[in-house]
């Protein structure tokens, strides 16, 4: 159990798509949320070092995926623990297109919302995306994956099969090894500090 209260808010699990000309990209953010609903607007959060955060400040077009509980843990690390600056994310899977021409994925989601950036907010590590929702869809009836059931049974089992000591990052997964880990040791995926890992080996 986390002794930190911060853990216990609910968060989901979103695939967040753009596009500038042809170039495609996207990542995994835990945070979006509805403001109201005439109309419809929602907020989202992304972290000022991913490439998918530089793409929308210029379009300002986006589609976000809601994950459903049937997805697979490949998706998680090929949307969420790897950069669309080294690698292309979209090599070898399958997407559908919005009228927008930005990507979304139909199957391990239940839903997908279109939408435009209507003002963006700096808090810190992150950028706060205030958007319109241009449309949106069901797409399943499986359940959202929360962030919860994403730790306790998608991730549960996916440990490195090492002798040495492991501690993951708590916020996006990624799992450094070795005999310690350093105090000012930084994510190379989503730049959070060694006190946002914990050790699970």
């Amino acid at each position: 159990m986390s002794s930190n209260p911060m853990h216990n808010l609910t968060y989901g699990l979103f695939i967040l798509a753009v596009r500038d000309g042809i170039n495609e990209n996207g990542c995994i953010i835990n945070t979006c949320t509805q403001i109201t609903s005439k109309p419809d607007v929602i907020s989202f959060a992304v972290n000022k070092q991913n490439y998918t955060s530089d793409i929308l400040l210029k379009t300002g077009e986006f589609n976000i995926s809601i994950l459903s509980e049937d997805v697979k843990f490949e998706t998680i690390t090929r949307f969420g623990m790897q950069s669309g600056r080294s690698v292309d994310k979209l090599n070898n899977i399958k997407v559908e297109h919005g009228s927008n021409g930005i990507f979304y994925i139909s199957y391990e989601s239940n839903a997908v919302i279109f939408g435009k950036v209507k003002q963006v907010i700096d808090v810190g590590s992150h950028n706060l995306f205030i958007a319109n929702v241009i449309s949106s869809k069901i797409l399943s009836a499986v359940p959202s994956v929360t962030y919860s059931y994403y730790q306790n049974h998608i991730k549960k089992n996916q440990l490195p099969k090492t002798s040495k000591h492991a501690w993951r990052c708590k916020v996006c997964g990624y799992v450094y090894e070795g005999e310690n880990l350093p105090p000012d040791f930084i994510c190379p995926l989503c730049k959070h500090p060694a006190s946002d890992f914990e050790q699970v080996q």
